[in-house]
């Protein structure tokens, strides 16, 4: 692919093909994913987040009936239970046979009662409003962190982060400070506090910080 989204998603999927004990899992990693997955990690998921971790491809899992289902990406930080399925409009609505659709409705009745969080994404939003479709990953995504209660943090470094994840761009700290309703050199203790923590990242700034943005390692 010849990008660093390229290097990273050829590296995370040989890495995920290397480490899978399972022949069926194993055999359908090594026939690559499909271009929607594909493109909504390339378009969607890696310029959000910036990583692929705890991300896993063609996740098995198996339904009532004890048969094997494979879903599209697994999110699966510290244990929880994410899935992200990518629904082309030809194979998943119009020329979608009926028993097609039947097995789709269960397969997603089945995750949502085995307490999965379920977010499905249509190609068409992904290539015609690739913005909400980054916002519902933000937000997707945040559903899973649980950093604020291990940290301990307080309400408004808890509300920093939540605002840091639904803004997708960097943000003075002007602006948290409308948010928060607080100071401005109140909420720069707010700020440098985050940052010492590893959970914001400067920006820009040397000796004055001015922007800020999300660590990529949450």
């Amino acid at each position: 692919m010849g990008t660093l989204f390229g290097e990273v998603y050829e590296s995370w999927l040989a890495r995920h093909i290397a480490e899978e004990d399972n022949p069926r899992r194993r055999g359908l990693l090594r026939k690559g994913l499909s271009h929607g997955t594909v493109t909504f990690l390339r378009t969607i998921w890696f310029p959000v987040i910036g990583n692929l971790n705890d991300l896993y491809p063609e996740y098995e899992v198996r339904d009532f009936n004890n048969r094997y289902r494979y879903l599209d990406l697994a999110y699966m930080p510290g244990g929880a239970k994410g899935c992200i399925e990518i629904h082309d409009y030809r194979s998943h609505a119009r020329d979608v046979e009926v028993e097609r659709f039947k097995d789709l409705c269960m397969k997603q009745a089945m995750l949502v009662l085995d307490d999965w969080s379920f977010l499905p994404i249509a190609f068409l939003s992904i290539r015609d409003d690739p913005g909400m479709c980054k916002q519902l990953v933000l937000s997707f995504v945040g559903k899973f962190l649980s950093i604020d209660v291990k940290l301990g943090l307080n309400w408004a470094e808890k509300e920093t982060l939540r605002y840091a994840r639904r803004l997708m761009r960097v943000f003075e700290a002007r602006e948290l400070s409308a948010h928060l309703a607080l100071s401005e050199s109140r909420t720069r203790v707010i700020l440098r506090s985050l940052v010492a923590k590893n959970l914001l990242t400067v920006a820009s700034g040397n000796l004055r910080y001015r922007t800020y943005r999300l660590s990529k390692d949450l």
